[in-house]
């Protein structure tokens, strides 16, 4: 008997996990989906952060590019598997006036420079050590990214790979 009970609550507990997995995937899911509904041309503000030497790299410095902020981190799976199609983009966009400005939410500064060494990614990067600005744009999972066009106004927030080079291609 103690056996069966066991065994049924383990069952639950297996059912209550892989509910609480799938509902979080749907809730990320919508939340992908109405934050790209959100790009809404509003202004991005200001982000002032520094770079691996140390030199504070203003997102103003960047108006009249298109940029993508992207939020990261080295030990976010997803994050790290989105490097090579970003690589290529920048590759192809760069000369055209794209930019990417990676904000990583490492807690120190050796992850976060290793994993831009491994990747072989040559935009800006800068740390937020503290989380302080993923906070300021509620920032609920990672990778999270806002497409800002040229005068500065978000595009798109989380657009996937495709729209993303398609909106990159119109705003070029």
């Amino acid at each position: 008997m103690a056996a069966h009970r066991y065994m049924v609550e383990l069952h639950q507990l297996k059912m209550h996990f892989a509910m609480k997995t799938i509902l979080a995937f749907l809730l990320a899911l919508t939340l992908g989906t109405s934050a790209m509904a959100q790009g809404g041309n509003k202004q991005m503000p200001e982000i002032q952060l520094p770079d691996a030497n140390g030199n504070t790299v203003k997102l103003s410095s960047l108006k009249g590019k298109v940029v993508l902020v992207d939020f990261w981190a080295s030990w976010c799976g997803p994050c790290r598997q989105s490097m090579p199609h970003l690589k290529k983009l920048y590759s192809e966009y760069k000369s055209k006036g794209f930019e990417i400005y990676g904000i990583s939410l490492d807690e120190s500064a050796a992850p976060w420079k290793r994993a831009v060494k491994e990747d072989g990614t040559s935009w800006i990067h800068v740390l937020d050590t503290q989380g302080r600005t993923a906070q300021q744009f509620n920032v609920q999972y990672i990778p999270t990214s806002y497409l800002i066009d040229k005068e500065g106004k978000v595009v798109a927030v989380n657009a996937d790979k495709d729209q993303l080079e398609k909106l990159v291609k119109q705003l070029l």
